[in-house]
C-alpha cells in the first residue's frame, strides 16, 4: 500500500522527501508496532472464495462525531472494470451505517479519473481541489 501511495504522491508533483515524511508522519499516527490502530478495520473484498482486493476503514470520532474514512480501497488489477469497486464502496457504507457512523469521507487522487467518476456516480461530494503547478 505505502509503494503505491508514494507512486501516486510523485505522480502529483511531491518531491521524494515530501512522500518520505507524509508516509513517515502517517505510519506513525495509524499503526502502532506495524499493526492498525484499533480505530481501524481492513477488510478483504472477495468474490466467493477469490480475494480481488482489500478495504481499509477508520472511524474520525474523536475529530468527527459519527465519520469514518476510506483510507485505501484497492480492486487488484485482472478484477478491475467488474463491479467489485462499486459494491467495495455499498459494503462499506453499509458497514458504517451498522456501526452507527453517518458519514464516509475519502481522498482521491486529481490525475484518478476512474476512482473519480465511481465516487461521484455514488453521490460522494468534492469537498476541496487541491492544485500546484512547478516552477522551474
Amino acid at each position: 500500500m505505502w509503494a503505491d501511495y508514494r507512486k501516486q504522491l510523485l505522480a502529483t508533483g511531491f518531491t521524494s522527501e515530501e512522500v518520505s515524511l507524509n508516509i513517515e508522519q502517517n505510519e506513525k499516527s495509524l499503526f502502532v508496532d506495524g499493526a492498525p490502530n484499533e480505530d481501524q478495520r481492513i477488510f478483504a473484498v472477495m468474490d466467493d472464495e477469490t480475494k480481488v482486493g482489500s478495504l481499509w476503514l477508520a472511524t474520525r470520532e474523536e475529530r468527527n462525531p459519527g465519520e469514518w474514512f476510506v483510507y485505501d480501497i484497492v480492486i487488484d488489477k485482472e478484477f478491475r472494470g467488474k463491479g467489485f469497486g462499486r459494491s467495495t464502496m455499498q459494503a462499506a457504507e453499509g458497514y458504517v451505517k451498522s456501526q452507527g457512523g453517518t458519514r464516509l469521507a475519502l481522498n482521491v487522487f486529481g490525475p484518478n479519473a476512474v476512482a473519480r467518476g465511481l465516487y461521484e456516480s455514488l453521490g460522494y461530494e468534492t469537498m476541496a481541489i487541491g492544485m500546484r503547478k512547478a516552477l522551474v
